[in-house]
């Protein structure tokens, strides 16, 4: 199914509950802090430059941004969370959006967390995991920017994050990943997989 990723393209974006596409297929939903290199992610994933914008200024993005894959899946781009320069009021009206999105959408397979590798767990990603939770819906944590720790620095990260997993009881996977080199990609397409493309979710 590798293949199938590199042909994503761009359909849709949504700005409230109403301008969300129709509920047909299944879809995936890609979060993360505004500068945990979401975008990157998505790119790398997906083997192209541009199919998701990376931004010079995190956060600024506030699009839900539907990315159609072959036989009716979807990757779904959520707004980096931290929004950067962004009204309070703003940050409100956005969190309720997510947070609606993240809990009714029944198309919904799973959610991919990224992280950056140096600073994983943060306040918002705990709230991310919680409405995951709140919904028995899977998660897979990317920590990414790998390649900017040493490897056993890198694995000892993974290892704290893994630990701090243990309190939810929905399903939740993580894997290091680099964006910027493609580390940990074939892993990130296999679980992608089998949330997207097998006939019982993984």
């Amino acid at each position: 199914m590798s293949a199938y990723y590199q042909q994503a393209r761009f359909i849709q974006s949504a700005t409230t509950q109403n301008t969300l596409p129709a509920e047909l297929g299944f879809e995936v939903a890609f979060a993360g802090r505004s500068n945990a290199g979401k975008s990157s992610s998505l790119n790398r994933l997906c083997q192209q430059k541009a199919l998701a914008r990376v931004s010079k200024t995190p956060g600024r993005t506030q699009l839900i941004n539907f990315f159609a894959i072959p036989e009716g899946r979807y990757l779904v781009d959520l707004p980096g969370y931290g929004y950067a320069k962004v009204p309070e009021k703003v940050k409100k009206i956005w969190q309720a959006f997510i947070e609606s999105y993240l809990s009714k959408r029944f198309t919904l397979r799973g959610l991919v967390l990224i992280m950056d590798i140096r600073r994983p767990m943060r306040d918002y990603d705990k709230v991310m995991l919680s409405w995951a939770q709140s919904r028995n819906l899977s998660v897979h944590i990317l920590l990414n920017k790998s390649d900017k720790l040493k490897r056993g620095k890198a694995k000892s990260s993974l290892l704290k994050a893994r630990k701090e997993l243990t309190d939810y009881t929905n399903p939740v996977s993580i894997q290091m990943f680099s964006a910027l080199k493609g580390d940990g990609v074939e892993e990130l397409r296999s679980k992608l997989d089998s949330w997207l493309y097998s006939e019982e979710k993984k």
